[in-house]
C-alpha cells in the first residue's frame, strides 16, 4: 500500500533562537543567508542545536523549519533524541564547520540515505527569474531507497533519480499529479498526489521515508521569482518541459566530522528493472 502526505509545516520562534547563538544580528542581505532544515528521519523526534544552543525543540520527521535569515558564517549542527538534557550524549547526526556563505538561499535535509544511514546534505535553492506564466518545479530523492522516476500523470519526467540528488523542471503553472515509482517501475510507492505550483514559484518536492515507516512526501515553496509581467494564468500543468536536473551540494558548505549512530531503516523492497 502506498502512503502520500504532504506537509508543509514552520517551527515557531526558530529564528529567535537562532539569533541567540551570539552572532551579531541579521544585517543587508549581502551578509546574511536564507536557511531552511528539513527533517525526513523517520519516526525519530530531535532536538537541533546549533554552536552549541538549542535551535529547534521537538522538531517532528516532516516538518520544515524556516526560512531563517543568519549572518553568513560557520556552524557546527548537531541533532540529539528530542528532549536529551543539554545536548548530553552521542548525537545522532553531527556535522562541524558548516560554512554558511552570505548570499546563499539553501536548505539542509537530515534524512536517510539509500542504505537507510541518517545523513544531512545542504541544497541550494534556485531563486532566479521564472518567466511570466511558469512555475519551477525541484524534486529531491532524500529517502532510504533505489533510485526512483517521478511521473506526472504517466509520462515520466524525472529518470533515475537517486538518493540525495534533485532534479529539476520549469512549467506552466498549475495543478500537477505526481507519484514515485521505483527506476523502471509503474507501481507508485508515493503518490499520486497533486500539487499546486504557483507561478512565479519554486516548489520543491522531497521524497523521505523508509519502507518500514512509509514514503512520504514534504513540500517547500519560495516565492518571489516571477519574471515581468507576472501573474498569467496557468492552466492544469503537465511536466513535459523537463529541464536536466543536476544535483546542487551547497557551494563552500563543507561538511567535516560527519557522525551517525543507529537509526534503523529498511530499503524499498521492489524490485528495479
Amino acid at each position: 500500500m502506498t502512503r502520500t502526505r504532504t506537509t508543509v509545516a514552520l517551527a515557531t520562534g526558530a529564528t529567535g533562537a537562532l539569533l541567540c547563538l551570539g552572532a551579531a544580528p541579521a544585517l543587508a542581505d549581502n551578509h546574511t543567508a536564507t536557511v531552511s532544515v528539513l527533517h525526513g528521519v523517520p519516526d525519530t523526534p530531535v532536538d537541533v542545536y546549533a554552536n552549541g544552543e538549542r535551535l529547534i525543540d521537538d522538531f517532528e520527521p516532516g516538518t520544515l523549519a524556516g526560512p531563517l535569515e543568519v549572518p553568513g558564517g560557520t556552524y557546527d549542527l548537531a541533532l540529539y533524541p528530542a528532549d536529551a538534557a543539554d545536548d548530553s550524549g552521542d548525537p545522532l547526526l553531527s556535522a562541524s564547520g558548516v560554512s554558511v556563505p552570505a548570499g546563499a538561499n539553501a536548505t539542509v535535509a537530515a534524512h536517510l540515505d539509500a542504505e537507510g544511514n541518517p545523513a544531512l546534505t545542504p541544497f541550494v535553492n534556485d531563486t532566479s527569474a521564472v518567466e511570466a506564466g511558469q512555475a519551477r518545479v525541484t524534486v529531491r530523492h532524500v529517502a532510504a531507497a533505489p533510485a526512483v522516476d517521478v511521473l506526472a500523470g504517466d509520462q515520466v519526467v524525472v529518470d533515475n533519480l537517486s538518493n540525495p540528488n534533485e532534479a529539476t523542471l520549469t512549467v506552466p503553472a498549475g495543478t500537477i499529479s505526481a507519484s514515485v515509482v521505483p527506476d523502471g517501475g509503474t507501481d507508485p510507492v508515493i503518490g499520486p498526489a497533486d500539487l499546486e505550483l504557483a507561478e512565479g514559484a519554486t516548489t520543491i518536492v522531497y521524497a523521505w521515508g523508509s519502507q518500514d515507516a512509509g514514503y512520504e512526501l514534504a513540500v517547500q515553496s519560495i516565492s518571489g521569482s516571477h519574471s515581468a509581467p507576472s501573474g498569467v494564468p496557468g492552466g492544469s500543468a503537465g511536466l513535459a518541459a523537463e529541464e536536466d536536473g543536476m544535483p546542487a551540494p551547497l557551494v563552500a558548505l563543507s561538511i567535516a566530522g560527519l557522525a551517525a549512530a543507529g537509526v534503523a531503516a529498511g530499503r524499498m523492497a521492489t524490485a528495479r528493472r
